[in-house]
């Protein structure tokens, strides 16, 4: 399909809203509230722009007495969704006390259905899924973001300078949740980025465990929900990936 119209930005103007992206979070969350009255729902077209909102309305639910939260992008890779590009998709993680359980990254373009379940690995459409084998990072392919914040955009810069001549080639497809669910199934070796929102990688995060692979912080420490500084690999490749991003100044 062609390019579809924007209705408004968000936090600046490469930060896009459609008419769509609120039609598809109300259609999940209709699904998840006939379903799971009581579980409580974090969506990404009900909080203000900016990481502050976002990591604000994050705790505000997580520290409520409620035990199961929905964290959900209802269309992951908006640009590409409004430039009519194959490269968008919804990201749905259910957490339970903080700690996500569940975990589905659907591509509608290639009918690919990424899920996980905490503990009993990852799936593409009824089929185990494994990252991959590269153990050097010469033979990584990575990914990262071209994100539209003025600080996510720098650390980019600098991790791109350190990266590009280190690994085989770097890719940025503009949808955390597709570049997470091809770590997952071994496609891409990595993809790290500076700040994401929750509903961004909550859904990735389980998929890339479950498939065997690793998923830090930057600093290296175990991912937790609130943590926004993210890298994903097959666990080989990690300690290479995060020492070279502290060679360009973006991990302190």
């Amino acid at each position: 399909s062609g390019p579809t119209e924007v209705t408004k930005t968000k936090a600046n103007s490469k930060d896009l809203l459609t008419l769509i992206d609120p039609l598809c979070e109300k259609t999940i969350k209709d699904t998840v509230v006939e379903s799971f009255p009581d579980h409580d729902f974090l969506g990404e077209e009900d909080v203000p722009p900016g990481k502050e909102a976002s990591a604000a309305a994050l705790d505000a639910l997580l520290e409520k007495s409620n035990d199961w939260l929905w964290i959900v992008d209802p269309i992951d890779g908006t640009t590409n969704f409004v430039s009519g590009m194959p490269l968008c998709m919804p990201s749905v993680a259910v957490a339970y006390k903080g700690e996500v359980v569940v975990g589905v990254i659907y591509d509608p373009h290639r009918d690919e259905m990424f899920t996980a379940c905490k503990g009993q690995g990852a799936f593409m459409n009824g089929e185990r899924i494994v990252v991959g084998v590269q153990d050097d990072i010469g033979d990584a392919v990575v990914a990262m973001g071209s994100p539209p914040g003025p600080e996510s955009m720098e650390m980019s810069l600098r991790g791109i300078q350190v990266l590009m001549p280190k690994v085989r080639t770097i890719r940025m497809l503009g949808s955390a949740a597709l570049m997470f669910a091809w770590v997952a199934n071994g496609r891409l070796t990595c993809y790290w980025e500076y700040d994401l929102s929750s509903w961004d990688q909550a859904a990735g995060a389980l998929l890339v465990r479950e498939a065997g692979g690793k998923f830090t912080n930057l600093a290296g420490e175990e991912w937790q929900v609130r943590d926004r500084k993210v890298c994903a690999t097959n666990g080989k490749v990690h300690d290479a990936i995060l020492a070279s991003l502290r060679e360009a100044n973006v991990v302190e």
